[in-house]
């Protein structure tokens, strides 16, 4: 997979992750494999089609793993590669960052 990326590190990563959505899938996975409906219930206001967007881009882009199981209802799970995972310190900064930022608001 030969892509082209931003000369900026900073900028490829907002690139794969910079949307409200994928953070929040990302967010969502860390913890382990989610089916479909467990993702949307989740996520509250995402719609099928955004969320059925998301992850095949995250897929594409190497983040995230789709099995589907031959079955009746089917079954699809998602879950994190181990590039995937590897965001998980980012996000661990972004939710510290996140609680340290309203608690020091909410004193003011």
């Amino acid at each position: 997979m030969n892509k082209e990326f931003p000369p900026c590190p900073v900028e490829t990563t907002l690139l794969l992750i910079g949307e409200k959505w994928k953070v929040l899938i990302l967010r969502d996975l860390i913890d382990g494999t989610k089916r479909f409906g467990e993702l949307k219930k989740s996520l509250g206001s995402i719609s099928q089609k955004v969320l059925t967007q998301k992850l095949r881009a995250m897929e594409e882009d190497g983040l995230v793993v789709r099995k589907a199981y031959a079955e009746i209802p089917p079954r699809v799970e998602y879950s994190l590669t181990e590039l995937g995972l590897s965001l998980k310190p980012i996000l661990d900064s972004m939710w510290d960052w996140g609680m340290e930022y309203k608690t020091k608001v909410n004193k003011e």
